[in-house]
């Protein structure tokens, strides 16, 4: 399938009866979840069954999942115990990522927090983004190993990396590594100042994103409409069609070669429901864009 379409599932119950489940009740394709406290810093071990069959049932269904990283991980932080904290939960999200088949995990890039630390601060930050990274992708090396997956900020704070333009930097304190993959949030991008809105902006960002990165590093979409208008820096997800982006921007993204094989996760406020219209309205725009000429 050129573009699995899914969403971010709850756990629940447990990964195979819990987000297969509602993977189910939406129709998904592909999944994204947390494999611990999306809002706290345990290291959570997870239950070997339990992975055994979600990872038995995902192979047999074809369908590639991922992970997503706790919100507080903030490797730019100027506080050791939350850099500490984030650098142990990125390993460990890459371990739970192999224990259990996923594709990739997701992190945010992150902020290097003081405001009044200027440009010492962010070349700080910068620092601790590369020692933290590097071993861990070195240590993931094998092509059959999860991503990692560095997903761009939606520019609110102090962020090392918002929009298009900073993954140059991003990229480069990583020294290009072969499994630093990105993901792409549609809503951070826009929010950042990418086009999404205008005709062409999106290709024109997908565009870009290949010359800085590389081909075959885009490796995941999030899907997400603004609450907010282009360059707004707020990260605030709406349903497609329903923002400022709008839906020519999710079939320029269809239709882009850069996305060719990208699994689509929709982060959006009614997409876990069983009456979701964004996984069904995702869907016709990936028919619509892969018969036009």
């Amino acid at each position: 399938m050129r573009n699995p379409i899914g969403t971010h599932v709850l756990v629940g119950k447990g990964l195979a009866d819990g987000a297969l489940a509602n993977a189910d009740l939406v129709g998904a394709e592909t999944i994204q979840v947390f494999v611990g406290n999306p809002r706290g810093w345990a290291l959570s071990a997870g239950k070997p069954a339990d992975d055994r069959r979600f990872r038995a049932e995902t192979e047999r269904r074809g369908m590639r999942t991922f992970i997503h990283t706790p919100y507080l991980v903030n490797l730019g932080s100027p506080t050791p115990a939350t850099y500490a904290s984030s650098a142990a939960l990125v390993a460990h999200n890459l371990r739970r990522a192999a224990e259990i088949g996923a594709e990739g995990v997701v992190v945010h890039t992150g902020s290097y927090v003081d405001a009044d630390g200027g440009p010492e601060r962010h070349a700080e930050a910068m620092r601790q983004v590369r020692e933290a990274l590097l071993p861990v992708l070195d240590a993931i090396a094998d092509d059959a190993a999860p991503w990692l997956l560095l997903e761009p900020t939606a520019g609110q704070g102090r962020s090392l990396c918002a929009g298009v333009e900073d993954l140059t930097g991003y990229l480069d304190a990583l020294d290009h590594h072969p499994k630093a993959g990105l993901c792409l949030d549609t809503c951070h991008v826009f929010a950042a100042g990418a086009p999404l809105d205008e005709p062409g902006g999106t290709t024109a960002t997908l565009d870009r994103i290949v010359e800085i990165g590389g081909p075959g590093r885009l490796r995941l979409v999030h899907a997400n409409d603004s609450m907010d208008v282009r360059g707004a820096f707020k990260d605030r997800h709406q349903g497609i069609g329903e923002g400022h982006i709008g839906v020519g921007a999710f079939e320029e993204l269809f239709a882009h070669p850069a996305t060719d094989g990208v699994p689509f996760i929709l982060e959006t406020p009614d997409s876990r429901g069983a009456d979701t219209r964004d996984l069904p309205l995702l869907k016709e725009l990936r028919a619509r864009a892969l018969v036009s000429p």
